[in-house]
């Protein structure tokens, strides 16, 4: 396979991508060449038990003082794919107008105006793709900074072909040669880009990095205060597992070791899904919230090559996404959150449910437009008080509410209420007049024909509604 690495580093180095992205994915092939499919297995593994949380840290009186020290980075690398778009899921209007990335720059400066200075520092890690289309937006907010300076962007890599392991050529769609090799790239990305030695430069020591779908996720400055006082280097904000994470990855500490290890879907054998999902012994996922002493991490990466042996996440798929006839590509990915097993000073600790509100598809969007969830006088989307840290349960079938354009079509007035619902289902191709108002266990529309029928306002306990006029 030495054909194959000397073609990973022509393509890597012809596309101008930087040292440190290319030897992540070359360490990245090399244990895939090795058989490493990514794969940690229950044997390896135990739960994790207590841990310490969040609403049982006290304010530290210099806490506020290293928000001097802070940068905040949003992983802006998504387009809105899984919703049928081509542009940044970012620039998605969530609530009276503000889109996803409005609502981060608001934060950002309602933060700025407490401390009365213009820190933290805000940045923005892109892709490609989402780049332009994103600081054309911060232009916006000047205060933040002129929006060239807001960001460092995300590296691509290339597709393997499954049976050869080579780059794959894909004349028709030289695009789709490319994949994004997951948020663990922030690691390489941060350094090659020159970003991180620009923040150490400014005396910059602390990151706080967040996804930017998830608005939930703000500066807390317990933790910051936390983490220097006990000289943590790594720090990563778990949640209690609910029904609807059961898929979803989760802590756990290595054998032999006692090390934090992440564990996605994708890194669990098939054959051990019962207890990947079992959220009575995986307590914990993972918000992808994460604290980072810069210093530390600048230390790691040189004693790494510049390359973090972060756990491998293989993904089969084919090489044109719209044709599964296609060529069967392997993708590497790694995840951000996986560098909790490389610090030596590492801690996770639980948050409530309220710092967590991620959208990845247009049930999740349903969700946090509606009153289930609450915009804060800080510009943080949060969980009700009263619906006890558990998000409503939303089920839209794929025919009809996938694509964006559809859903918003079906949805002309808003988001039906859903703070006293538990589960809310539609089924068929409704449109769904307010008020509307959903209450109890599971609330259920179902229109069984296909021409569009309407759900007139009103109130609708819990039960399921056959629509048939």
């Amino acid at each position: 396979m030495a054909d194959a690495e000397t073609q990973i580093v022509a393509k890597m180095q012809d596309a101008g991508l930087p040292q440190p992205a290319i030897d992540m994915f070359l360490t990245n092939f090399r244990r895939l060449l090795q058989g490493d499919r990514g794969l940690i297995r229950e044997a390896d593994i135990d739960p994790v038990e207590a841990l310490p949380r969040l609403e049982a840290i006290e304010e530290t009186p210099a806490a506020e003082d290293l928000l001097e020290q802070l940068v905040i980075i949003k992983l802006n690398g998504g387009l809105g794919a899984s919703m049928g778009l081509d542009r940044p899921k970012s620039l998605i209007p969530v609530r009276e107008n503000y889109t996803f990335l409005d609502l981060v720059a608001l934060q950002t400066l309602h933060l700025r105006r407490h401390t009365g200075k213009p820190v933290p520092g805000f940045y923005l890690m892109n892709s490609y793709r989402t780049r332009t289309a994103s600081l054309r937006l911060l232009a916006k907010y000047p205060e933040l900074g002129a929006p060239d300076d807001l960001d460092f962007v995300q590296n691509q890599v290339p597709k393997l072909q499954a049976d050869t392991l080579e780059p794959i050529e894909w004349p028709e769609n030289p695009e789709l040669e490319w994949c994004p090799p997951g948020h663990g790239d922030f690691y390489p990305a941060l350094l090659g880009s020159g970003f991180l030695d620009r923040l150490l430069n400014r005396g910059v020591l602390y990151a706080f990095v967040s996804n930017v779908d998830n608005l939930g996720a703000g500066v807390d400055s317990r933790i910051l205060g936390r983490m220097a006082a006990r000289g943590i280097d790594f720090l990563m904000e778990v949640a209690q597992r609910t029904s609807v994470d059961r898929k979803g990855g989760h802590l756990a500490r290595r054998k032999g070791t006692g090390r934090f290890v992440l564990r996605e879907s994708a890194q669990c054998p098939e054959e051990e899904s019962a207890a990947f999902q079992d959220i009575q012994r995986h307590r914990y996922f993972n918000t992808n919230n994460l604290w980072i002493r810069l210093d530390r991490l600048k230390e790691l990466l040189e004693r790494h090559g510049g390359a973090l042996a972060l756990p491998l996440i293989v993904n089969a798929k084919p090489v044109d996404p719209t044709r599964p006839d296609s060529p069967k590509v392997y993708q590497l990915e790694t995840a951000m959150g996986a560098a909790i097993e490389l610090f030596d000073r590492a801690e996770a600790l639980v948050v409530p449910r309220t710092r967590f509100a991620p959208v990845k598809t247009t049930a999740d969007l349903l969700a946090v437009r509606s009153d289930a969830y609450e915009l804060t006088h800080d510009y943080h989307l949060i969980l009700a008080p009263d619906r006890s840290g558990r998000p409503p349960q939303v089920n839209l079938d794929s025919k009809h509410y996938k694509i964006l354009g559809q859903f918003e079509a079906f949805f002309p007035e808003g988001s039906p209420s859903l703070r006293r619902c538990d589960r809310f289902v539609a089924e068929g191709p409704l449109i769904f007049r307010t008020p509307l108002v959903c209450e109890g266990k599971e609330v259920r529309f179902v229109n069984p024909a296909e021409q569009v029928r309407s759900v007139g306002p009103g109130v609708y306990p819990g039960g399921r509604y056959e629509i048939l006029s």
